[in-house]
């Protein structure tokens, strides 16, 4: 038995537990004098009242040699001179195979049963991006059960794309759809700032028990501290990672990033930054490209995420919208005027895109979606004119071809909630409609 190991390590331990005192609370952060701590590191503050549980906070920031924290939970116990102590460590957090079926919050503490499953591991949640000389690219399609996405909007095993849309449009309902008709082998579903209710009737009537069977669920509700939204996104991506580095070809879904966005500009202004654009912190701005780089493919499996985009006034160019639609692979853009004609799913196939799809698809579906995209759009060029009989039929040959295919291209896209498609089945739909729909 090697003695000398176990003696270093005894020389090298401290034998003293260090704490510091919180000194005021202002706003949503905690100044604390001491103890020794790193940005980023997990405290305890142990309230005075004696018997009460202490309260994890995270180290935020530093001024004036005083620590800065912000903390997971309430701090209706904290005052004065409350012990401070640090763990010298980051978040971790419980993952493996038994969060299957899941619903756990962001400290990833489950929110039903009294405790998770045995034989699981830490996990940090705070992780840096696949180096980009060692990911894979995207060669492969992934079937995502929906008509209109899987012909005209193919994703890749490993793609990341944006769902912009405004208020009640159906996005939760899409998602829905996407976790119990995907092909990915699960689903790690993050629920960022919703509402309470919505939480509950987006598991039980969105994504039902068939996609519960193969999801991890977390929840983080806007009535809870921004540190916790924020460490929604952190968890539940790590999570991801986790089933991604186990070979598996996960689906993230996170709703919405913009309420991420919302937190971490709390969390700044709180901190001292300055406003910049629209009141988002320079910080926003610096987070998002390190989390939504986690996800996508590495050497061995994939995340496939859908990030939704609340877009304010349905204005797709708002700062968080525009952000984000720079740095991911492709966006969805969901229609209120569509939602409002009961076309369901919303997605205006003419101002969404995926960037990857000419590398995963053949030359021949690459041809037809291409000559629908051309259909709709001459159509939409003209409709004005269609709509009140100022256009003659017989005048321009394409246009005749948009109204005689119109119809049944808008019932081709339609999709009921509960209605599955393969990828297979969705192209030979779409080559039939065009070879033969407009007769």
């Amino acid at each position: 038995m090697n003695i000398e190991r176990f003696l270093t390590a005894m020389e090298k331990a401290d034998t003293y537990k260090y704490y510091g005192k919180v000194k005021r609370v202002v706003g949503l952060t905690i100044e604390s004098q001491g103890p020794q701590a790193n940005v980023g590191e997990v405290c305890f503050i142990h309230p005075s009242k004696k018997g009460s549980i202490p309260i994890l906070a995270e180290v935020v920031g530093f001024q004036d040699e005083n620590i800065l924290l912000m903390p997971y939970g309430e701090i209706n116990e904290i005052g004065p001179g409350c012990l401070v102590e640090s763990t010298g460590k980051p978040l971790l957090i419980k993952v493996g195979r038994g969060l299957m079926g899941q619903i756990i919050n962001s400290l990833g503490q489950p929110f039903v049963s009294a405790s998770l499953s045995k034989g699981l591991t830490d996990y940090p949640t705070d992780q840096s991006p696949p180096n980009p000389m060692e990911r894979p690219p995207i060669r492969e399609p992934i079937q995502i059960g929906i008509k209109v996405i899987d012909s005209l909007l193919t994703v890749g095993k490993g793609q990341r794309i944006g769902i912009f849309a405004g208020s009640g449009v159906g996005k939760s309902t899409l998602l829905g759809m996407i976790a119990r008709n995907s092909h990915a082998d699960i689903n790690v579903i993050a629920l960022i700032g919703e509402r309470g209710r919505e939480v509950r009737e987006f598991i039980e009537k969105d994504l039902g028990e068939e996609g519960m069977k193969k999801s991890v669920v977390v929840a983080a509700t806007s009535d809870q501290p921004a540190l916790m939204r924020i460490k929604g996104a952190y968890t539940a991506t790590a999570i991801a990672e986790y089933f991604r580095d186990q070979g598996l070809d996960v689906n993230l879904m996170m709703d919405s990033v913009t309420r991420v966005a919302m937190a971490q500009r709390e969390i700044g202004l709180a901190t001292g930054e300055p406003p910049t654009t629209k009141g988002y912190t320079p910080s926003v701005f610096s987070i998002l490209p390190k989390l939504l780089e986690r996800t996508g493919t590495n050497q061995r499996g994939t995340i496939t995420a859908f990030y939704t985009v609340l877009v304010d006034g349905d204005d797709m160019n708002e700062p968080i919208a525009d952000a984000v639609r720079g740095i991911l692979d492709g966006h969805f853009v969901m229609d209120r005027s569509l939602a409002e004609k009961g076309q369901y799913p919303a997605i205006n196939v003419l101002k969404s895109i995926s960037r990857v799809m000419n590398q995963i698809t053949t030359t021949e579906h690459q041809a037809y979606a291409q000559k629908l995209r051309t259909i709709l759009a001459k159509y939409e060029e003209n409709q004005e004119l269609i709509s009140i009989g100022a256009y003659k039929r017989g005048t321009d040959q394409e246009i005749d071809m948009a109204i005689n295919y119109y119809p049944k291209i808008m019932d081709y896209l339609k999709q009921d909630v509960y209605e599955a498609h393969s990828l297979e089945n969705s192209i030979e739909m779409m080559r039939m409609l065009l070879n033969g729909g407009g007769n």
